[in-house]
């Protein structure tokens, strides 16, 4: 299945960090710490691309010219679990701001209903990268989207560590200028929406709620 926006990072190093997220075996602790790991590896891919601009600095000896991004970034993590892949991104990006937006699904009309936004001010002349680790259906990713778009945001880069078709479909449909970015696209969703094989409930894995 070929999708248009879809990027697999598939860096040895992230890829062995997925196979201990995976392990049922892994405990909240090591699970957030990959986690933390992971993130800050998929940032550094994710950000390859990002405008730089030059700016003259001080050497020790005399000035030169070198480079530093030309816009700021901004974190923008879905609510909860999206938050725990903040401090991995932030060790490679420390002057980056983050926002926060939780959403949860209101149970008669289906619609994700926005609970908490919180975003830096100025923060849509910013790269800003929105984080969930599971992309599932894709209803809460596509409503997040739809709601920093509402803010102003324009240059959106959307992060998850696995993803789904169903949910990367959704995604190309609702936000087609949108790039997807996933450590791994699994087989599928099953009957109550958990990707399969995936790694279960992240947020109840990073937390200790399961």
């Amino acid at each position: 299945m070929a999708f248009n926006n879809l990027i697999i990072l598939d860096h040895p190093l992230i890829q062995q960090k997925l196979f201990y997220l995976r392990d049922k075996r892994t405990n909240n602790f090591n699970f957030r710490t990959m986690l933390n790991e992971i993130s800050g590896l998929m940032v550094y891919e994710i950000t390859r691309n990002l405008p730089v601009k030059p700016n003259k600095v001080q050497t020790p000896l005399e000035v030169t010219t070198a480079y530093i991004l030309a816009k700021p970034v901004t974190l923008i993590p879905i609510l909860r679990a999206g938050l725990a892949m903040c401090d991995g991104i932030l060790s490679l990006i420390p002057n980056a701001r983050v926002g926060h937006l939780g959403l949860y699904r209101d149970k008669e009309s289906l619609q994700p209903v926005e609970y908490y936004k919180k975003f830096p001010p100025d923060f849509e002349k910013t790269e800003i990268i929105v984080i969930d680790p599971m992309l599932a259906t894709g209803g809460s990713a596509s409503a997040a989207l739809d709601f920093v778009k509402k803010e102003g945001g324009e240059h959106l880069t959307f992060v998850c560590l696995v993803a789904s078709p169903e949910g990367v479909t959704l995604l190309e449909e609702h936000h087609p200028d949108v790039p997807i970015y996933t450590a791994a696209l699994d087989r599928q969703l099953n009957d109550h929406g958990y990707i399969l094989p995936g790694l279960g409930d992240a947020g109840d894995r990073i937390y200790g709620t399961e």
